[in-house]
């Protein structure tokens, strides 16, 4: 159910959590750490205090709905369900590999307490506002997050999911924005600017706010505050950093999808110790 740990539990699981990314990119050689280190804290918060959930029931009908809408960023999500007990730790050293239950991209076919499959950028938001929908159809009192990344709010989906979620006063539906200000192929300014992206959704009718996305109580608080927005849905754009916790990838976009070598995965296991 929702707990409420202390600041410095949460912060020991992101540090876990961290340590987790870079070790499982490094075993297999491939993955995207900077997208999934500048949402630890979002993803910490979420399964470790906000959320209702159930290990030993994943399809549990009322528990609270995760969608993960930057699917690459999915080794933080992996490490947060495991080491919230979905599934042993020792299964994160198999990521990519064939047969693995954690695939490149969430599946949720394959992988206890994932609740939608990703990848594909843009429909996160979407496939969230239909799981808001069902519950109100369904007498169900779940909420539905969303993480979604700042780049791909250049998708014209987005702004369809957010209009019609402003039309249906889906207040259950809570959307995490990370904005880290970069995509794959550099800063988001640069390729198409989504900014200010706070007033854009509350010209869509939706209740926003803003925080500093690597502050969990922050973040816990924003929550807090969404949830008691009963007739508008919530946008909380989050201000990250990419690769964030690991200096020498810290807003170095070479890092959005890159494996670590055996010399940087002892580099960046030593600057989280």
């Amino acid at each position: 159910m929702r707990a409420e740990p202390e600041y410095d539990d949460l912060a020991i699981r992101a540090q876990e959590i961290r340590r987790d990314i870079v070790t499982m990119i490094h075993a297999a050689g491939d993955g995207h750490p900077g997208p999934a280190l500048s949402i630890v804290e979002l993803v910490t918060a979420m399964y470790f205090s906000i959320m209702r959930i159930d290990p030993a029931r994943p399809r549990w009908p009322d528990r609270d709905r995760f969608v993960l809408s930057k699917g690459h960023a999915c080794p933080a999500l992996y490490a947060a369900l495991a080491r919230r007990g979905f599934f042993p730790v020792g299964i994160l050293s198999s990521l990519r590999s064939l047969g693995s239950i954690l695939q490149g991209h969430p599946d949720v076919r394959k992988t206890p307490g994932i609740d939608s499959s990703s990848g594909s950028l843009g429909n996160g938001i979407a496939i969230g506002l239909g799981m808001a929908l069902a519950a109100r159809v369904t007498g169900r009192d779940y909420f539905v997050y969303v993480v979604a990344g700042d780049g791909e709010l250049q998708e014209g989906i987005v702004w369809e999911a957010a209009m019609a979620a402003a039309h249906y006063r889906t207040g259950r539906l809570i959307v995490f924005v990370d904005q880290n200000d970069f995509q794959s192929g550099g800063a988001v300014d640069k390729i198409n600017a989504v900014a200010p992206i706070a007033p854009r959704w509350q010209a869509f009718g939706w209740h926003c706010l803003e925080i500093d996305g690597h502050d969990l109580m922050a973040i816990c608080g924003a929550a807090k505050a969404a949830q008691s927005e009963t007739d508008r849905p919530s946008c909380i754009v989050a201000h990250t950093v990419k690769g964030k916790g690991i200096a020498f990838m810290e807003g170095d976009n070479t890092w959005h999808k890159r494996a670590l070598n055996s010399e940087e995965l002892q580099r960046a296991l030593a600057l989280l110790a």
